[in-house]
């Protein structure tokens, strides 16, 4: 019984340091388009998301690597235009739990510098234009399932985010607090290099 014990240990510390020392690669992308059409208004909107991330695994459970994060968005009604980009950067720590060789448990601490823009048009001609910088941070508990060969899904039903952002064209200061889970579902993929 003592050498069977000994025997599984020893696999279960192999399988937990297969993944140390490796380069994580992933990201989600996303893609929603709306139309509505009432008897004198059709209105139109497109929104695209792309968020990347790389990281090291430097440990067993813990990776430390840099987001990247680009949201578009651009919706028309009669004459009028609104386009809306926002663009974040940062870095994170992942804690992960593996629970057999197939799914883990994740949750990604991440934070950093975020830049949005807004513009509307009227009859082609900009009649607003704001800009703002501010800072992020978020937390996103994750389910990992290893498909083959350190490839896999991720799949989040939401988090934690705070995020602020001040306007440079008024004293506009929007800060924001966010306890979404169950309200969005997140699927993406990674790769351990």
């Amino acid at each position: 019984m003592k050498k069977m014990l000994l025997i599984l240990a020893l696999a279960m510390v192999s399988y937990a340091n297969a993944q140390k020392g490796t380069v994580l690669v992933g990201g989600n992308v996303g893609y929603t388009s709306e139309n509505i059409d009432q008897q004198a208004d059709e209105r139109k909107s497109n929104s695209f998301t792309f968020s990347p991330k790389a990281g090291y695994q430097f440990h067993e459970n813990w990776t430390v690597g840099a987001e990247f994060a680009l949201a578009t968005s651009k919706s028309t009604a009669l004459d009028t235009e609104s386009k809306y980009k926002n663009l974040r950067v940062g870095a994170f720590v992942r804690y992960t739990v593996p629970l057999n060789e197939t799914f883990s448990v994740f949750a990604d601490l991440g934070a950093g510098f975020q830049n949005r823009t807004n513009k509307n048009y009227q009859n082609n001609v900009l009649m607003s234009d704001s800009k703002a910088d501010g800072f992020y941070t978020n937390l996103a508990p994750s389910l990992f399932i290893n498909m083959k060969k350190g490839f896999g899904l991720n799949f989040s039903i939401g988090g934690i985010e705070y995020q602020t952002l001040s306007y440079d064209n008024d004293d506009t200061k929007y800060n924001s607090f966010s306890f979404n889970f169950g309200k969005t579902v997140n699927i993406g993929i990674s790769k351990n290099f």
